[in-house]
C-alpha cells in the first residue's frame, strides 16, 4: 500500500509539474514582443519592419509591415492572427523573400492580444469593423486577406470585395467548437490565477467564440470574394468540418478548399511551404 500511496504521489507531482512547464512555455511563447524585440528580432535576420502605432474606438494597437511605404504595384496581404496568438504568428512569411517579391504584408494586434489591450477582448463585429478600418484606404481590387483560426471568421465577415480571402483552418461553425477541458482552469476562481494573461485571454474569447459565431454562420454566403481555404484533415483544435461548412455555402466558381493530409491546427508552421505555395498561387492569379 505505501508503495502504490509513493508512486500515486511521484505521478501527482509529476503532473503538476508537466502543467505549470506548460503553462510558462505557453506565456513565453505567446506573450506579445515590445517594439524593440520585434524590430531587433527582424534585423538579426537583416530584415527591416516597420511599425505604426494606431488606435480604434479607443484600443491601441500595432500594425507591422514589411515595406516603409506600399508598393502599389503589388498587391496588400493582411494577416489576422487566431487565439491565442499574436502578429508574430506570421514571422516566417513576412520575412520571406519570394513572398516579399510579390506582396506588400501587413499584420496588427487584435484587441486583447497586444501589449497595451490584453484580455479586453471584443466580440467578432468589433473585430470585423476595426479589419475595414484598416483597409479602408487600400486598393481592395488588389488585396488579400488571410485569417488564421479565429482570425478566418473576422475575415470572413467584411463583407468587402477583396481579390481574395484566404482562411487557414477557419473556426467559423459554432456546432463543432470544442470546448476544452482546461477551460475549467479559467472558469473557477480557485485556479484562474495560475494561468498565464495571454491563456486568459483566449479562454475568455473561446467562451464568447461559440455564441458570437451564431450572429454569422448563416450568412458566410453573402461574402462577396472568392473564398480560398486550406485546412488540415488531422486538426483537433478547429476540426475539418468547419471549412466543409462554409463550403457548403459558396458555389464552385467562389470557392476553393484544398486539404493538407495529416496537418493539425499547427499548419500555419509545420506546412509553411505548402501554404506559401498557395499563397503564391493566389497572389499571382
Amino acid at each position: 500500500m505505501r508503495f502504490f500511496k509513493k508512486v500515486l504521489k511521484i505521478v501527482s507531482y509529476t503532473i503538476i509539474a508537466i502543467f505549470i512547464i506548460l503553462l510558462v512555455l505557453i506565456n513565453v511563447f505567446f506573450k506579445p514582443k515590445t517594439d524593440k524585440d520585434l524590430v531587433d528580432d527582424f534585423a538579426k535576420l537583416n530584415k527591416e519592419l516597420y511599425i505604426t502605432h494606431k488606435e480604434f474606438r479607443g484600443f491601441p494597437f500595432r500594425l507591422i509591415s514589411n515595406n516603409k511605404k506600399n508598393d502599389t504595384s503589388l498587391v496588400n496581404i493582411v494577416f489576422v492572427h487566431g487565439s491565442p496568438g499574436t502578429l508574430m504568428d506570421f514571422k516566417k512569411y513576412l520575412i520571406d523573400d519570394d513572398l516579399n517579391q510579390r506582396a506588400n504584408f501587413f499584420v496588427y494586434d487584435r484587441v486583447g492580444y497586444g501589449i497595451e489591450t490584453i484580455g479586453q477582448i471584443q466580440h467578432i463585429q468589433f473585430e470585423v469593423d476595426m479589419l475595414n478600418e484598416i483597409v479602408k484606404d487600400f486598393d481592395l481590387s488588389k488585396t488579400i486577406l488571410v485569417g488564421y483560426s479565429y482570425g478566418g471568421p473576422i475575415a470572413l465577415a467584411s463583407k468587402k470585395e477583396y481579390k481574395k480571402v484566404v482562411l487557414l483552418a477557419p473556426a467559423v461553425y459554432s456546432e463543432v467548437e470544442p470546448m476544452f477541458w482546461f477551460l475549467n482552469f479559467y472558469k473557477w476562481k480557485l485556479t484562474r490565477w495560475v494561468i498565464p494573461d495571454m491563456l486568459k485571454t483566449a479562454s475568455k474569447e473561446k467562451l464568447q467564440h461559440k455564441n458570437d459565431l451564431k450572429f454569422f454562420e448563416n450568412s458566410w454566403g453573402d461574402n462577396p470574394s472568392s473564398i480560398y481555404v486550406i485546412h488540415g484533415n488531422n486538426d483537433k483544435i478547429v476540426p475539418y468540418e468547419n471549412s466543409e461548412f462554409i463550403q457548403e455555402q459558396f458555389s464552385s466558381d467562389k470557392f476553393e478548399l484544398i486539404t493538407l493530409n495529416e496537418a493539425g491546427h499547427d499548419l500555419i508552421w509545420s506546412r509553411y511551404k505548402e501554404i506559401k505555395k498557395e499563397l503564391i498561387k493566389v497572389i499571382e492569379e
